[in-house]
């Protein structure tokens, strides 16, 4: 695989046949949000810049400044989050020892919301990357013996419901 700075096309997500799946961040600032996916979650970098691109286990994390309107989206600005107090997406990251993870993680600098809370269904824990990106880390647990996560609160499920 190319290394920073060095051009090609040796481990770019881009497939042959079919499609896969990469995350698009908007940073504030490339080469500290590269760091933390490398030094800390252990990435490679593909490309170091436009994009920046990092390969994080089976996957890549894409990097770029945020920016305005372009032909391709039209009246859609990027931009990294502006209240971390909420998140509408969050990256997902499965591991198979979540203590062991935490531990390192943490040694290298990741501030965590909590450490890793059994959940009964996994074990999982979140942590904020330096834009404040939300990302959760999970190891299954119970999932694997048919213990599933309770359902969020809520109003009933209509389909069940056989009121008007």
């Amino acid at each position: 695989m190319p290394t920073e700075g060095t051009a090609g096309t040796a481990g770019f997500p881009a497939p042959d046949s079919g499609m896969l799946l990469t995350f698009f961040l908007s940073v504030a600032d490339v080469p500290r949000s590269r760091a933390f996916y490398t030094d800390v979650l252990g990435g490679e970098v593909v490309l170091a810049e436009n994009p920046c691109t990092v390969r994080l286990a089976n996957s890549w994390i894409i990097m770029n400044p945020g920016g305005g309107p372009t032909p391709d989206k039209p009246g859609i600005t990027l931009r990294p989050p502006e209240d971390v107090s909420s998140a509408s997406c969050f990256l997902n990251i499965r591991v198979a020892d979540i203590e062991a993870v935490h531990r390192d993680w943490s040694a290298k600098g990741a501030q965590f919301v909590t450490g890793p809370i059994d959940r009964k269904a996994e074990i999982r824990c979140y942590l904020r990357d330096p834009d404040g990106y939300l990302i959760e880390v999970g190891q299954a647990t119970g999932m694997l013996h048919g213990v599933y996560a309770d359902p969020a609160p809520g109003p009933p499920d209509r389909a069940e419901d056989p009121s008007p």
